[in-house]
């Protein structure tokens, strides 16, 4: 059982979650767009996040996937999440943070240490993109939905604005002459 914070990053986590065994997946963002995509892609349920604080979203989390998750992903970097996703995790279970935030953070380190949640980063260029390429190149996750907007090259300012305004998901400018 896993929850994952999303973004354009946090979309190919419950993919693969579900391609390496996760039972469950649940997905939590502020924006309705990512979550409705998320569910697309797989993800068994969704939380909108309307409150930073940090025990009432993982109470959510928790009454979503009707227990608390084994794994938690973190990949906004916001701290508010990053707080979430300890408070969310079982006992004994692990927090991957994938988001980069600031460089402090205030964390609810005791309840980590005194639960043995395990707090992990990653940084998803070191031993990673070996598996990752497999996955992608097997057919076992398939990235090809995130991608929600394209672009040619002389139209990179248009695809600069329509991220700028937070559409879409993935927007890509494609350099074919």
């Amino acid at each position: 059982m896993m929850s994952v914070v999303t973004g354009h990053i946090g979309l190919v986590n419950p993919l693969v979650a579900k391609a390496t065994g996760a039972s469950q997946v649940c997905v939590t963002d502020i924006d309705e767009k990512r979550l409705v995509m998320a569910k697309e892609m797989g993800a068994d349920c969704v939380v909108k996040v309307t409150s930073k604080d940090a025990k009432e979203v993982a109470a959510q989390v928790i009454e979503a996937l009707g227990e608390k998750p084994d794994f938690t992903i973190e990949c906004s970097g916001a701290p508010p999440s990053t707080r979430t996703a300890i408070f969310a995790t079982k006992s004994g279970g692990c927090v991957v943070l994938v988001g980069m935030g600031p460089p402090s953070v205030e964390l609810p380190i005791i309840d980590a240490a005194v639960r043995e949640v395990d707090i992990r980063g990653v940084f998803r260029y070191v031993n990673c993109y070996p598996t990752a390429l497999n996955m992608v190149a097997s057919g076992a996750v398939n990235v090809k939905p995130l991608i929600t907007h394209r672009f040619k090259l002389e139209d990179s300012i248009q695809a600069f604005e329509t991220t700028l305004r937070g559409e879409g998901i993935k927007v890509m400018i494609e350099c074919k002459k």
